[in-house]
């Protein structure tokens, strides 16, 4: 590598980061020379060094590129230096390659009832591969001075997801007229849906989204219980027939208004934003419910592709028990609530009962449904959030202890600070990279999520 280039590591799909090699790069595009009949060794690695040069003009040891990336360089470089027919034997290699994992990626559909093994297991796997399957591995890489490697090694991984999902949608071009991100609240969905459409957008697939957060029915029609907290975690806080009315519309090409909701006052006012779209474009939709049959209740399965996505950490606690994947969405949408919707974390925690029930009743069992699962979770955001959190936990632990009416908040509170006790604080955030899905959350998010 040449001194000026900052490019020492590179990620593979899988997220594992691997140091970089321009020798890689010169058998590549030799072995595709070969394959056409030639032998020039020489001109493989005055090519691979104009790849490096772009490698580096682009990409820095802050931000790696994927090998994918990788590979496009090397495919530009061989047709704009006068090499297509060898650029054709890479790109024909690379297809043979590709065919290989998405058959792997198949795989990942297979659930049993509402619980998604195969993917379970490949998170597993991955956490185990990177020393990250559990809280005292974490802790070890932090004292070693690796929070940085893990922020990028996580959000690869998250990446590889998100692109696996869009390979299986262009896989069914020209039929998928919706593509759908479901999931329970604070699992990631909505920087998910912006980072499914650009990988969408850059091969030429014409999005246009439809935000159900307008469907809401204004808050004064949603039941309230005891201490006055309303309910609007059901797909029945939603407009339903407006919902699936309004969708049918557009695929027919014709116009439609959509409402807009007020969260501040908690009202909805019809008929506001004109839309509509083209017959080749794809209706993005991110929505808690969006795998709820009513939601799109009479149109084509075949036009549909849902993605779910859920926080599918495999860690084990210093008490040998899986973290649960309800405690890490429960603190991120503490945080988030707080900066962006002025909403109390406490309030957060003795609400989030109809929160999991929901989810039960209404998400959960709609798994099985999904053409692609994506894992919303990164290991690093425990030690953020122990920094953030903790000491909010201990109080409500303490509070809630003796009350009868929130025997719920008080088994949250407490299992949630004895998880984050044993592990270690993290204050300093800036190695989270702003691409992040995580910041969706923690703010400072490149993406328009709130």
């Amino acid at each position: 590598m040449s001194d000026r280039c900052s490019v020492s590591h590179v990620f593979k799909r899988d997220g594992t980061l691997v140091p970089y090699s321009r020798l890689r790069i010169t058998n590549a595009v030799y072995r595709a020379a070969v394959a056409m009949g030639g032998r020039d060794k020489g001109k493989a690695e005055h090519l691979a060094i104009i790849v490096e040069s772009i490698l580096c003009d682009n990409y820095s040891n802050e931000h790696p590129p994927m090998v994918e990336q990788v590979q496009d360089i090397v495919e530009k470089v061989l047709i704009e230096e006068g090499h297509a027919a060898v650029a054709k034997q890479f790109i024909l290699y690379r297809a043979s390659q590709d065919n290989k994992r998405k058959a792997k990626l198949s795989k990942s559909k297979v659930h049993q009832g509402n619980i998604p093994y195969q993917k379970i297991y490949e998170v597993l796997v991955w956490a185990a591969d990177h020393n990250l399957n559990s809280v005292e591995k974490l802790n070890q890489r932090i004292a070693n001075g690796e929070f940085r490697e893990i922020c990028l090694e996580s959000d690869a991984a998250y990446e590889n997801d998100i692109q696996a999902a869009a390979e299986l949608i262009t896989e069914r071009e020209g039929e998928t007229r919706i593509v759908v991100v479901a999931g329970p609240s604070s699992s990631g969905k909505t920087t998910t849906t912006r980072k499914l459409a650009q990988y969408l957008a850059k091969i030429g697939f014409g999005l246009v989204e439809l935000n159900i957060d307008h469907y809401f029915f204004d808050l004064e029609l949603h039941p309230v219980d005891e201490f006055g907290d309303h309910d609007f975690e059901t797909p029945q806080a939603l407009d339903l027939v407006l919902i699936n009315q309004h969708v049918k519309q557009l695929l027919a090409g014709d116009e439609v208004l959509i409402p807009k909701y007020d969260f501040a006052t908690g009202t909805r006012a019809l008929n506001q934003t004109p839309m509509k779209i083209k017959s080749t474009d794809i209706i993005l939709i991110d929505s808690l419910h969006g795998l709820f049959g009513d939601m799109l209740d009479g149109i084509d399965e075949k036009c549909i592709f849902k993605v779910y996505i859920e926080t599918l950490l495999q860690m084990k606690g210093s008490n040998g028990k899986f973290i649960r994947w309800t405690d890490l969405r429960l603190m991120r949408r503490m945080v988030r609530d707080e900066q962006h919707r002025a909403y109390d974390p406490r309030q957060t925690l003795t609400h989030w009962h109809y929160v999991r029930n929901a989810e039960q009743r209404n998400i959960l069992p709609y798994i099985n449904t999904a053409d692609y699962i994506i894992n919303g979770a990164v290991p690093y955001e425990l030690p953020i959030m122990r920094n953030r959190l903790f000491e909010h936990f201990k109080q409500w632990e303490q509070d809630y202890k003796s009350d009868p009416r929130r025997v719920d908040a008080y088994i949250r509170a407490k299992r949630v600070r004895e998880m984050l006790e044993s592990i270690t604080p993290v204050a300093d955030e800036s190695a989270v990279p702003e691409t992040s899905h995580f910041r969706e959350f923690i703010g400072g998010s490149i993406y328009d999520v709130h």
